[in-house]
């Protein structure tokens, strides 16, 4: 259970972390909207550089290049996408992502994703403009030495902007396509943000994501669980989800409200507060602005059964930690928001 739980918390957020760094505010802003003013091609910025075209020379590409630290020494992502337009209104975009540990010049892990953008309009390096609007599909994988370890897709429907705050909804399924050898098991999870999602554009250019990730735990045996598409959405609420999952047998739902604050793309804050899981129990979430993002114990969260604590988890600003079952001790390895292993 507290695999699943951690899993359907880090589905909203590693959507937010990637909807936040391929969002610009205006046909001017030539980076993400989180960088606006802040990153110039191939410069050092706060722990950011930006390229437009990516360092590898491709046609309609960017490439952002996330850091552990200010100075750009640790790298900790590098974010590459690939954008054909297939319309006035539309394009597809690949995206490649390697993640790395602290220290470490070999990716830990990789990313990658395939996005259909509908009904948008497009800044010159193809983002989206968030203010008026589009639809957004995506599928991919998350893999790890080279095997798929987390399947999952979803879709977005932001609306256009209305006295400075966007309207947004959402849903999403995976499931990790491996499992877990010593559980003999596999989990995943389904639904999305259905009502109440806004996106906020702060004073000082950070940007808030606001909502209830609303859905449904799921367990199956390993190779048993897949994901099931059926129609796309345009507009909220969205009644029902294009994406679900087949296979596996329900465990609970939850219903977990979330504010994330991201500043040039990086999570700065995280508030979780009476999260409702599975089985009755609870979820609540801290930032540890002192500890840094860098920090492994920068965001900690709990779940707990009344007054009987089940599990923590603890993960620096990009999601990568450990989950640790309180009765066990047992510890699973969580990367980009996601048990992992």
């Amino acid at each position: 259970m507290s695999i699943s739980d951690t899993n359907a918390l880090g589905s909203p957020l590693q959507d937010f972390t990637d909807f936040d760094k391929t969002i610009a505010t205006s046909t001017s802003d030539v980076s993400s909207s989180a960088r606006v003013r802040e990153v110039s091609t191939g410069a050092c910025t706060n722990g950011v550089e930006f390229f437009a075209p990516d360092r590898n020379g491709d046609t309609n590409s960017t490439e952002t290049i996330d850091f552990y630290d200010a100075a750009c020494t640790s790298e900790a992502r590098d974010f590459v996408r690939v954008f054909t337009s297939t319309g006035a209104t539309s394009e597809n975009v690949a995206v490649t992502e390697s993640l790395f540990a602290p220290g470490n010049t070999t990716p830990i892990a990789s990313r990658s994703q395939m996005r259909t953008i509908t009904n948008g309009t497009f800044n010159a390096n193809g983002f989206p403009i968030a203010s008026d609007g589009f639809n957004l599909v995506e599928s991919g994988s998350l893999n790890i030495s080279g095997a798929k370890t987390i399947d999952s897709s979803r879709e977005l429907v932001l609306e256009p902007a209305t006295a400075g705050t966007t309207s947004y909804c959402s849903d999403a399924a995976g499931f990790n396509a491996t499992g877990f050898a010593k559980l003999n098991e596999t989990f995943g999870w389904q639904g999305g943000v259905l009502s109440g999602g806004t996106r906020v554009v702060n004073a000082d250019n950070s940007v808030t994501w606001t909502g209830t990730h609303a859905g449904t735990d799921f367990k199956g045996a390993i190779g048993g669980l897949s994901i099931v598409t059926g129609t796309q959405n345009t507009a909220c609420p969205i009644a029902t989800p294009m994406f679900a999952l087949a296979g596996g047998t329900s465990t609970g739902t939850y219903s977990i409200p979330v504010s994330a604050t991201y500043a040039r793309g990086r999570l700065v804050s995280l508030t979780i507060t009476g999260a409702t899981l599975a089985n009755g129990t609870t979820l609540n979430v801290t930032t540890n602005a002192s500890a840094g993002g860098s920090s492994s114990q920068f965001i900690t969260g709990t779940v707990s059964n009344g007054a009987t604590q089940i599990a923590t988890f603890a993960v620096d600003a990009f999601g990568d930690g450990t989950l640790t079952v309180t009765a066990t001790g047992a510890q699973y390895v969580i990367t980009a928001w996601h048990v992992v292993r």
